[in-house]
């Protein structure tokens, strides 16, 4: 298909301005409570835009946003797109010390947050948060009012009286977010992606799924995650329509593809999975679902089976991160459910992969090794941290993403774990995705997660912790049996756990570290 997203547009407020001035009228964003059309937002984010100048914010002040999935969030990055600010977007869920460590790392000028939704007393955390941090000027409450701190509808209103012009320059090199990553053995990283690397990104996904001005984005992933707002991006880009969840419920879900029309459906295998075993799924008319994304996890074929035959949905499969602007690799349509299955596709047009050995050689066909990249959705760097960038990128422009992975003579990617998670067991090495995968085949089970755990004798051993689904059953003898007809003696894990959940990051990826300290306390008595 050609590349109708092409243009001279290369910074988010251009793409989105190109939206607004071919679409006004069209209705541009619903988050279950509101509806916005292009030139709403556009001019909402204006005043926005203008009273943050008024208040002192200036091009390259980061701003951060803790807000779920409102039209809010829209507006504000729309506003902080036009001023050349850059966006801090902010999980929620985030407790004290997490919200103080990225504000001070960031030197965060403003936050827009919110005190209603959630079980986190936002407010009280950023209060004794602005006492310690001296860049931090402004506190911006949304959806709700206090008399000490400014509020949304204030800013609003400041824009509409100051009058103040955004003339602002913003080229596709500048920044315009910091996006954090979980912190695996150090603090978080602030991952620098500069507007010419989410437009590019933005436009390249839009052509490779086809989207059109008619399409409808589900997102039931958080904004503040690069999934969610890279599919934010791609809606624009495209000048579709977006159904914000302001957090993923499978009943919900299904209501919003129904009613609103849902035409593209992005998501992790936990979302879907959890769509196609509600019990009133075969109620729902899910007639207008085209295609959709999944990410993050590794999917059972008979999911992606179901999707394709109960939901009519061409789903497609990608890999990404947050530091290549999500989307890396992605499948195609004219794929069968193996390869979708079993591979994250190939290169992205516009991106190179190859994998590389301990010495970062290339290394043959079929070999595992670390997956390195290049690409135009590649970060500027790791912000305020520049060794952290200097070890993972090399001076050619490669970056390293610790991630294990095989190549195929076709150019096919197959993600086999963490470089992190590697165990390693009386010498052998023990990659968790591919046993993960094996479970994931069981008719029984929801989800699996293989951890490794110390063992004196042989270094490391393997733990199972599985999730079954609603009303089943399964014996730890009966999980161990599956592994041995499937794999190698030495990969069939030692323990095994049942859990009735599993912790997850908002995204819907499994918190491994999360679940190995969990683990090890609870068999702390069994392990030698």
């Amino acid at each position: 298909m050609a590349n109708q997203f092409e243009g001279d547009a290369c910074t988010v407020s251009q793409v989105f301005k190109h939206a607004v001035l071919n679409t006004p009228e069209k209705e541009a964003i619903y988050d279950g409570e509101k509806r916005l059309t292009y030139g709403e937002i556009d001019a909402e984010a204006d005043l926005l835009a203008s009273g943050l100048i008024w208040s002192g914010i200036e091009k390259e002040d980061r701003v951060a946003v803790c807000l779920p999935n409102w039209n809010e969030f829209m507006i504000i990055f729309m506003a902080l797109s036009k001023i050349g600010a850059i966006l801090i977007p902010l999980n929620i869920d985030y407790r004290k010390n997490e919200i103080i460590y990225i504000l001070e790392n960031s030197g965060a000028k403003a936050v827009f947050f919110t005190n209603a939704i959630g079980k986190v007393d936002q407010l009280s955390q950023l209060m004794e948060a602005q006492k310690n941090i001296p860049t931090l000027k402004q506190l911006i409450s949304v959806r709700f009012q206090q008399d000490s701190i400014n509020n949304y509808d204030q800013l609003i209103q400041l824009g509409r009286s100051s009058q103040a012009v955004v003339k602002t320059e913003v080229g596709k090199d500048d920044i315009c977010v910091i996006l954090y990553t979980s912190g695996t053995t150090g603090n978080p990283k602030g991952v620098m992606l500069a507007n010419g690397n989410m437009v590019s990104i933005s436009r390249t996904a839009a052509n490779k799924m086809e989207c059109s001005p008619e399409d409808v984005f589900l997102i039931p992933v958080p904004l503040f995650h690069i999934m969610g707002l890279m599919l934010m991006l791609r809606s624009i880009t495209c000048r579709g329509r977006l159904v914000l969840m302001e957090r993923f419920k499978a009943e919900k879900a299904l209501e919003f593809i129904q009613h609103e029309k849902v035409t593209v459906h992005p998501g992790v295998p936990t979302m879907f999975i959890l769509e196609l075993n509600h019990p009133k799924f075969p109620s729902y008319d899910l007639s207008s679902l085209r295609t959709g994304e999944m990410a993050a996890a590794p999917c059972p074929i008979e999911i992606l089976r179901r999707i394709k035959i109960e939901m009519k949905c061409n789903i497609l499969v990608a890999y990404g991160m947050t530091e290549t602007s999500a989307s890396l690799t992605m499948t195609n349509f004219e794929d069968d459910d193996l390869l979708r299955a079993e591979t994250v596709g190939r290169a992205m047009p516009g991106a190179e992969v190859k994998i590389v050995n301990e010495n970062r050689e290339e290394v043959p066909p079929g070999t595992v090794g670390e997956l390195a990249c290049k690409s135009p959705g590649l970060m500027k760097g790791y912000f305020r941290m520049e060794e952290e960038t200097r070890k993972s990128k090399d001076e050619h422009g490669w970056f390293y993403t610790g991630d294990l992975a095989t190549m195929d003579d076709a150019g096919y990617i197959r993600i086999v774990g963490r470089k992190k998670e590697l165990i390693i067991r009386g010498g052998y090495n023990i990659y968790p995705r591919e046993v993960e995968e094996v479970y994931y085949q069981h008719p029984n089970v929801m989800e699996a997660a293989i951890i490794g755990l110390p063992d004196t004798v042989l270094g490391e051993i393997t733990c199972a912790v599985i999730r079954l689904r609603p009303g089943k059953r399964a014996s730890e003898e009966e999980m161990r049996s599956f592994a041995e007809e499937k794999l190698v003696s030495y990969k069939v894990p030692n323990k095994f756990v049942f859990l009735d959940e599993l912790p997850m990051t908002s995204s819907g990826k499994i918190l491994k570290r999360e679940l190995i300290r969990k683990i090890k306390s609870e068999l702390k008595e069994e392990l030698r």
